[in-house]
C-alpha cells in the first residue's frame, strides 16, 4: 500500500500494518468527535510516526498512486475533518 502524508511525501507500507494504523484511526476518530484537541494531536502524531517507522520512502523520482493521503503534522482538526471519511482517513 502507498500511504501519503501531505507535505512529506510517499511511503510504501506493507498491508499486514494496516490493522494497527486502523486502530490509531478509530481512536483519532474519536478524539475529534469528542473535541479532544490535546488527544488529536497526540494521536494524529502517533499514527504518523508509525506510518514513517513502519514503512519505506519510495524515492524523490517514484511516483505511485496513493490508496491513502494523511494530512501533514501540523494540519489543524477542521482541515482533517475535511478529509474524512465514513469512517475515517483509513477506510475499513
Amino acid at each position: 500500500m502507498i500511504v501519503r502524508i501531505m507535505g512529506e511525501g510517499q511511503v510504501r507500507l506493507d498491508d499486514s500494518h494496516f490493522a494497527e494504523l486502523n486502530r490509531l484511526d478509530d481512536e483519532l476518530l474519536a478524539e475529534m468527535e469528542g473535541g479532544d484537541e490535546e488527544g488529536f494531536r497526540r494521536t494524529l502524531a502517533t499514527l504518523l510516526d508509525a506510518v514513517r517507522r513502519l514503512g519505506a520512502p519510495l524515492g524523490a523520482d517514484e511516483l505511485e498512486p496513493s490508496d491513502l493521503i494523511l494530512p501533514a503534522p501540523d494540519a489543524s482538526l477542521e482541515e482533517v475533518r475535511s478529509m474524512l471519511g465514513e469512517n475515517g482517513l483509513i477506510p475499513d
